[in-house]
């Protein structure tokens, strides 16, 4: 783990170009062997970029965060609002925590997450959830953050069936004093 320092705040519409490249890279990386090539290779910045741009201009249904390096890089980001659907008993949900590959391993991803969680509990919320990809190794950083896997199921996306593992953070009090120390 590095010692760099990341800055977290609430992205614009003017993040939406470094959103949508960070968006298509990550996929790439993280999903290659478990969402179809073709998908992936589909995958457009463009057509991401307008997406990100009307997204972090709206902020109604979900929250979006960036990660900065101390070189004012865009590096991650975060998105979160109330749980979707009824299959869990938590209120907020992280939507995607998403690292750029040549920034991952570096604290961006602890930054994102410390700080999401930090914005839900100031929100009134006072537990939260995420799915991942069974198969996606970025599970073990969930656990590593103290994430309790609670859950499975199956998704059907781009013609192919996913199993999703859902994680909770029952305490999300607890777990930012722990963290803060």
């Amino acid at each position: 783990m590095s010692d760099t320092a990341f800055r977290v705040r609430e992205a614009t519409a003017m993040d939406g170009q470094a959103l949508a490249e960070i968006h298509v890279e990550t996929w790439r990386a993280a999903y290659a062997g478990l969402v179809p090539d073709d998908y992936l290779i589909a995958l457009s910045v463009e057509e991401r970029t307008h997406y990100w741009r009307e997204l972090a201009a709206r902020r109604k249904e979900m929250q979006v965060l960036v990660a900065e390096s101390e070189e004012g890089a865009l590096v991650g980001f975060a998105t979160w609002g109330r749980t979707r659907g009824r299959a869990l008993p938590y209120r907020s949900e992280i939507y995607a925590l998403y690292v750029h590959p040549d920034w991952q391993n570096q604290g961006a991803g602890r930054a994102l997450i410390t700080a999401t969680f930090e914005e839900i509990a100031a929100a009134g919320g006072f537990n939260a959830c995420l799915w991942v990809l069974s198969g996606n190794n970025s599970r073990y950083f969930y656990e590593a953050m103290g994430g309790q896997s609670i859950g499975q199921r199956h998704e059907s996306f781009a013609g192919t069936r996913l199993e999703e593992t859902a994680y909770a953070w029952p305490d999300l009090i607890g777990w930012l004093k722990s963290v803060k120390g």
